[in-house]
C-alpha cells in the first residue's frame, strides 16, 4: 500500500476515534436517537447495566454508548474540530487509586502492544469501522480495534483511546479531557480534532464499552458507578443518560441525546 493511503488511513482513523466517540451507526438499535442537519445525520444508542440501582448512594455499572454520524447523500463528512460527550450528574467517575496510561507509551503500539504496557489502566474497548477516500483512488475500508485507558493530560483526568487497524497498519491516540460542570448532564468528556487529521473518512460504526472494578487500599471501587434517584412512591422512572454534540468547522454545531430508564432498588 502506498504511503499517501497509509497517510489518508491514519487521519482517518484519527478523525472517526475523536469524531465518533461514544457515536455509532450501524444496525440500528431500540431506543437510538437521530437527529439531522441538512444532509447530515448524528445518532446516539447506547444504556448501562445493571439497570435496577440503589436510590440514594451509587453503585457500579457498566456503560455502552454507540452511534455515528453520517450523510444522507453519501458526500463525505465534514471535518470535525470539537466532540463533547455528556453522562447524567447522579453517574460517578472515580480514578482515585486507578493506575494512568502516559499517552506516549501508546502512540507506537498495536492492541497488544497497548495492553502490554497500559493493561493496569484499561477502562474499556471497542470497535471501529470507516471506509476511507483517497483523492483519485477507489475507496477502502479500515477495521480498528480500541481500547479507552485512564490517563492525565497537562495535570487534568483525561480518557485516552488508542486505535489500531492492521490493514493498513495505523494508530491514532487521542485524548478526552474530563470536565465537571452543572445541569443535569454534568459529566463533560471534551476532545479536539486536530486540522492536520482531515475529513477523510465518509461512513463510520462504531461502538465503546467502558467498564473497570479495581482495589485500592483494599477497598474495591468502579470506573464508573450510578444511582436510580427517583421519588419513593415510584419504583422505575427515566433520566438523561447521554448527550453527544460535534463541533465542525466553521462554528457550527451538531448533536443528538438519549434518554433511558432505571429501576430503584
Amino acid at each position: 500500500m502506498s504511503e499517501r493511503r497509509r497517510r489518508a488511513a491514519r487521519r482517518a482513523l484519527g478523525a472517526l476515534v475523536i469524531a465518533l466517540l461514544a457515536v455509532a451507526v450501524g444496525a440500528a438499535t431500540a431506543g437510538g436517537e437521530r437527529t439531522q442537519v441538512g444532509h447530515l445525520i448524528v445518532s446516539l444508542d447506547g444504556g448501562l447495566a445493571p439497570l435496577a440501582l440503589p436510590r440514594d448512594h451509587p453503585a457500579p455499572v457498566a456503560v455502552r454508548l454507540a452511534g455515528g454520524l453520517r450523510t444522507t447523500d453519501g458526500t463525505l463528512l465534514p471535518r470535525v474540530t470539537r466532540v463533547e460527550l455528556s453522562l447524567p450528574g447522579q453517574g460517578i467517575l472515580d480514578t482515585h487509586g486507578l493506575p494512568v496510561c502516559p499517552a506516549r507509551r501508546l502512540r507506537a503500539a498495536t492492541t497488544s502492544g497497548a495492553l502490554a504496557a497500559c493493561r493496569d489502566a484499561l477502562v474499556g474497548r471497542g470497535r471501529l469501522k470507516a471506509q476511507v477516500h483517497v483523492p483519485n483512488q477507489p475507496a477502502f475500508a479500515v477495521h480498528a480495534k480500541l481500547l479507552a485507558f485512564n490517563g492525565k493530560v497537562r495535570g487534568r483526568r483525561a480518557v485516552i483511546f488508542h486505535g489500531f487497524a492492521a490493514n493498513p497498519p495505523t494508530v491514532v491516540v487521542l485524548p478526552f479531557l474530563l470536565r465537571l460542570e452543572t445541569g443535569r448532564l454534568r459529566t463533560r468528556l471534551v476532545a479536539d480534532l486536530p486540522p492536520e487529521l482531515g475529513p477523510w473518512p465518509h461512513f463510520a460504526q462504531f461502538e465503546v464499552n467502558l467498564f473497570r472494578r479495581f482495589r485500592f487500599h483494599g477497598r474495591e471501587r468502579s470506573y464508573l458507578s450510578a444511582s436510580c434517584p427517583i421519588p419513593k412512591q415510584f419504583t422505575a422512572g427515566f433520566f438523561s443518560f447521554a448527550k453527544a454534540s460535534f463541533t465542525l468547522a466553521g462554528g457550527r454545531r451538531v448533536g443528538t441525546s438519549i434518554t433511558r430508564s432505571c429501576r430503584a432498588r
